[in-house]
């Protein structure tokens, strides 16, 4: 038997080619109710007034609260080796009423 077979927390995960090219993003929207968080991934382009949501997450409570201190944890690690990242505000003149809660990104 291989280690991989001896070890029963071992978790196989499977990443197709579609999926490893990944999605680009520079705007997430994060709304929630009382049962789940909804993060939609979204790419605008300069001087375009339309933007699509390029993929959706709906997570648990729990799990938005494990992703948030993973999310910590590692961009913690990256500025220990590339120094600080710099915080950009959003300008303020971007139309984003999606409806729902009030989104915060």
């Amino acid at each position: 038997m291989s280690e991989e077979q001896n070890n029963p927390n071992q978790l196989n995960i499977e990443l197709n080619e579609d999926v490893a090219e990944g999605i680009y993003s520079n705007l997430a929207i994060i709304t929630h109710s009382n049962s789940e968080f909804v993060i939609d991934f979204i790419k605008l382009m300069p001087g375009v007034p339309k933007a699509k949501v390029k993929s959706r997450i709906v997570l648990t409570p729990q799990h938005a609260k494990r992703l948030m201190k993973a999310l910590k944890d590692n961009i913690g690690k990256f500025e220990q080796v590339h120094g600080p990242i710099k915080d950009t505000d959003m300008p303020n003149t971007l139309p984003l009423s999606f409806g729902g809660p009030t989104a915060q990104a």
